[in-house]
C-alpha cells in the first residue's frame, strides 16, 4: 500500500503531524508533499524541523499568488508524482487552495481521497475556505470528520464517501508539542508585562476592510490591556495601506511581535488570560486541556460552533462597541471555566491511521 499525504500552510503542518507520527509508527509506506502555499516558505521548511517530521518527497515553489493560479500550479506540479507511484489513498487536511488542488489532482488521477477534518461548515459563502471544504468533501471517498455535529452536516448534504467522526488532530498536536515547546521556547521573556491578552488577526474579511480593521485596533487601545499581537505579514501591509500602522506600533498597550512559530505561539496561548482571534485552528486549540482559555472570535460566523456551545468562545461582530465591551467582560471575569473540549481526546491520528489501515 502507498499513500501520499499532502499539506501547504503551517497550521495544516502541524494538524497532519500525528497524522504522520502514526503513518511511521504503522511502518506504512507513504510520500509527504509540502505544496508551498504559505506566505513564507523557509517558515514551514523550519517548522517541519522543529516537529521533527521527514523531509518532503516534494516541494512545490509556487510562483503565482492568485488563487486559481496557484490551484493550476500546484495540480501540475502533483500530477507526475501521483502517476509515478500506484498510490493507493490520498490523505488531506483542511479547507485551504492546496486541499482542494491535492483532491482534484488525485480524482482525476482515479486515486482515492481520505480528506481529514471534513464537515465544518461557516454557511458563509464570502469565505474562500466554505468553497474548498464543501467542494473536497463531496468527492473524498473517506471523510474524517471530528464532531458529530460535522457528521451530520455531511450527511444532510448526502456526500458521497464514508463518514467517521474521530475528533480533530489539533489537540493530538497541542498533547504532543506543548511539553517541547514549554522546554524550549524563550518567548516569554520578551513580554512586557505578566497578565495579557493574545490577539491575531489574518481574515480577509477583517483586514481587508478598512473601516472593520480601524474598529478592531481602536477597541483594543482603548482596552487599555496589554495586548500581545503577533503580526501577520497580509495585516501589517493593510495596517499600512489604510494609514493605522503608525497608530498601532506607538499605542502604550500594544506589544507587536514578528510572526511567531508554532511552539512559541503555543507557550503564548498557556499563559495568556484570554485570546481574540479571527482564525480557525485558535479556536480549536485554546478548547485543548492543556490550553483551556476562552476565545474572542472577531467574526459573524465560524465553521466550529461546538466552540461556542461547550462555553470556550464567543462569537464577536468587529464593530468598535462590540469589541471593546466583551475585552472588558473578559477582564472583569475571574471565574475559572471548565468544559469538556468538544474536539477529541488527543489520539484522532491513531483513529484516522487505524480506519485507513482497516479499509485498506
Amino acid at each position: 500500500m502507498k499513500y501520499i499525504i499532502i499539506a501547504g500552510t503551517r497550521p495544516e503542518i502541524i494538524k497532519i503531524a500525528p497524522v504522520i507520527r502514526n503513518l511511521q509508527s504503522s511502518k506504512l509506506d507513504f510520500s509527504f508533499v509540502l505544496t508551498g502555499q504559505h506566505y513564507d516558505h523557509e517558515l514551514s521548511k523550519q517548522m517541519i524541523s522543529d516537529l521533527n517530521l521527514p523531509s518532503p518527497d516534494l516541494t512545490i515553489n509556487l510562483k503565482t499568488s492568485s488563487p486559481a493560479s496557484q490551484i493550476a500550479e500546484i495540480m501540475t506540479n502533483l500530477e507526475p508524482l501521483m502517476k509515478q507511484y500506484s498510490i493507493n489513498l490520498a490523505l488531506v487536511q483542511g479547507d485551504t487552495n492546496s486541499v482542494l488542488s491535492a483532491s482534484l489532482t488525485a480524482v482525476k488521477a482515479g486515486i482515492p481521497i481520505g480528506h481529514i477534518e471534513a464537515g465544518l461548515r461557516s454557511y458563509d459563502w464570502r469565505m474562500p475556505e466554505e468553497h474548498n471544504r464543501r467542494m473536497v468533501d463531496h468527492i473524498s471517498d473517506i471523510l474524517f470528520a471530528p464532531t458529530e455535529h460535522d457528521k451530520m452536516n455531511l450527511v444532510k448534504e448526502g456526500v458521497y464517501g464514508s463518514v467517521y467522526v474521530t475528533g480533530n488532530t489539533v489537540i493530538d498536536a497541542v498533547n504532543e508539542h506543548l511539553p517541547i515547546a514549554e522546554k524550549n521556547s524563550n518567548v516569554l521573556k520578551t513580554i512586557k508585562k505578566q497578565e495579557f491578552i493574545l490577539t491575531t488577526l489574518h481574515r480577509s474579511e477583517n483586514v481587508d476592510h478598512e473601516e472593520r480593521l480601524f474598529s478592531i485596533i481602536k477597541a483594543l487601545i482603548a482596552s487599555k490591556m496589554h495586548i500581545l499581537f503577533p503580526l501577520h505579514p497580509r495585516t501589517k501591509k493593510r495596517l499600512k495601506e489604510f494609514g493605522i500602522f503608525e497608530k498601532v506600533v506607538t499605542a502604550e498597550n500594544i506589544q507587536i511581535l514578528p510572526p511567531l512559530g508554532y511552539l512559541d505561539f503555543l507557550v503564548l496561548m498557556k499563559n495568556s488570560k484570554f485570546i481574540i482571534t479571527d482564525s480557525g485552528g485558535i479556536q480549536e486549540e485554546a478548547t485543548a486541556p492543556k490550553i483551556s482559555k476562552r476565545i474572542l472570535i472577531i467574526r459573524n460566523s465560524t465553521e466550529r460552533p461546538e466552540a461556542i456551545q461547550c462555553g470556550a468562545a464567543k462569537l464577536v461582530p468587529a464593530t468598535y462597541e462590540n469589541v471593546l465591551k466583551e475585552i472588558k467582560v473578559e477582564m472583569n471575569n475571574d471565574i475559572i471555566r471548565r468544559y469538556e473540549c468538544p474536539f477529541g481526546d488527543g489520539y484522532s491520528a491513531k483513529k484516522i491511521v487505524n480506519i485507513v489501515k482497516g479499509i485498506n
